[in-house]
């Protein structure tokens, strides 16, 4: 939502210019960039109210399968406020999902096979414990599921026993992780490689406007961001983790998918929704890929 007068004003009626609405979400977001780039995915997680309906409705509409767990309650809605250079980001807590609901989305989980790839992204609604990550890592190992994590918990270093396929903190997480205020590129790679150490197989870590660095126990690698006006900081690293994994299962190397996935990041950055992809191979010149 854009506001009228470059300014926010208090007790008055602050009118909008511009508006759009979306189905948004981490997990969302990902199924969306993965069926953008040709690729089908089951979107996985709780919804409840006119707006879980709304959401299952956009994902069903663009081609993306949907097997959510309907919740009592209505999911939430994030407003987003850009005045100006400042952007405000306000977030409702969201209705609670009873222990029975986490119970059933482990049991999905559990039916899932060998080889599988389960992308998990985002903080958990009121009434689910950190715990389930835990139990979701289990499942992966126990199942051979290649688990991917965007979390912000700290619980995701215990998670790391069970040997995900891949993490994406961003640095600000990685900070977080490690009781750092904040991280230089040199702490990047070494606590990156620390993560490798705690048992993720690969660590993927974005970095906003400085790209992002990949780390596995082969390869350190770093790549740019290309440059452009941001306009959407809330969606950028979800586009990204979704077009590395989804060039990853399109047959690129490692390199040809980080560097597209940095294009398709840089890409949403500058649009008010989710990179419709065409910019994408313009953008992909400007981006330069470093062996660490």
């Amino acid at each position: 939502m854009f506001v009228e007068n470059q300014a926010l004003k208090p007790f008055v009626v602050n009118r909008s210019v511009q508006e759009e609405y979306q189905a948004n979400g981490k997990g969302v977001n990902v199924s969306i960039i993965l069926k953008k780039m040709g690729i089908s995915n089951t979107a996985l997680g709780f919804l409840g109210g006119f707006t879980g309906n709304y959401i299952e409705d956009e994902l069903k509409r663009i081609g993306v399968d949907t097997d959510f767990i309907g919740i009592e309650g209505i999911t939430r809605i994030n407003t987003f406020v850009k005045v100006g250079r400042e952007e405000y980001k306000i977030v409702n807590k969201g209705p609670t999902v009873l222990i029975e609901k986490s119970e059933e989305i482990l049991g999905k989980i559990n039916c899932m096979t060998s080889g599988d790839f389960l992308i998990v992204s985002g903080s958990t609604p009121q009434g689910v414990g950190e715990g389930i990550y835990l139990e979701i890592a289990k499942i992966a190992k126990r199942k051979g599921i290649q688990l991917i994590l965007d979390i912000s918990s700290k619980i995701l270093l215990d998670c790391l026993a069970y040997n995900p396929y891949l993490i994406k903190p961003n640095d600000e997480e990685l900070a977080s992780f490690f009781n750092k205020e904040e991280v230089t590129d040199g702490d990047i790679v070494q606590l990156g490689k620390e993560l490798l150490s705690m048992g993720s197989e690969n660590v993927l870590i974005s970095k906003g406007e400085k790209g992002a660095t990949f780390l596995s126990k082969e390869k350190v690698l770093s790549v740019n961001s290309p440059k452009g006006k941001v306009v959407n900081t809330a969606c950028a690293g979800d586009s990204l983790l979704a077009a590395f994994i989804g060039r990853l299962q399109l047959g690129d190397t490692i390199e040809e998918a980080l560097v597209c996935a940095s294009a398709i990041g840089a890409s949403t950055a500058f649009t008010t929704g989710l990179s419709d992809l065409q910019d994408v191979s313009k953008l992909m010149e400007e981006i330069k890929i470093t062996k660490l």
